[in-house]
């Protein structure tokens, strides 16, 4: 016996199968790459004297990024544009318009000490370091002894 996926509002076969590529598919996959928003992958590591926050964003320059902090909400958003032209100068054959953008919002724990953030850019990965607070860092296990 197979399972059958059923939809009652669209029981026709291609009309069923072209709405639920609508929603689905990704808007990339329908209208092309160039038109795509794509939100960087975040990976976020702990270790015993900071967060280490790493986002995917290549093909960009540092300039492009605009970091802020405000109330423990940490914002890293792009704003890029483009164009590529082919032709003669004055006289277009083709030319293409690019926007690009994407923003991210991350609320921090009171134990960063937002004072001594760091951010850096390389190889298509942005790195910000955000560091623990003296009386949030891990001291280990205390022993406690028996009177």
């Amino acid at each position: 016996m197979s399972i059958v996926k059923f939809n009652p509002f669209f029981p026709g076969k291609v009309l069923g199968n072209m709405i639920e590529d609508v929603f689905n598919r990704g808007i990339s996959d329908i209208v092309g790459s160039d038109f795509a928003v794509n939100v960087p992958s975040v990976n976020i590591s702990e270790n015993p004297d900071s967060f280490v926050m790493e986002l995917a964003a290549p093909g960009l320059d540092k300039g492009d990024f605009n970091i802020s902090l405000d109330h423990n909400k940490l914002t890293v958003s792009v704003e890029k544009k483009s164009e590529k032209e082919a032709g003669e100068e004055g006289k277009w054959t083709r030319k293409e318009f690019n926007y690009a953008s994407f923003k991210r919002s991350f609320h921090l724990s009171d134990s960063v000490d937002a004072e001594k953030i760091e951010a850096t850019y390389e190889n298509g990965i942005l790195v910000l370091t955000l560091p623990k607070k003296e009386e949030s860092k891990s001291k280990g296990p205390k022993t406690i002894e028996i009177k």
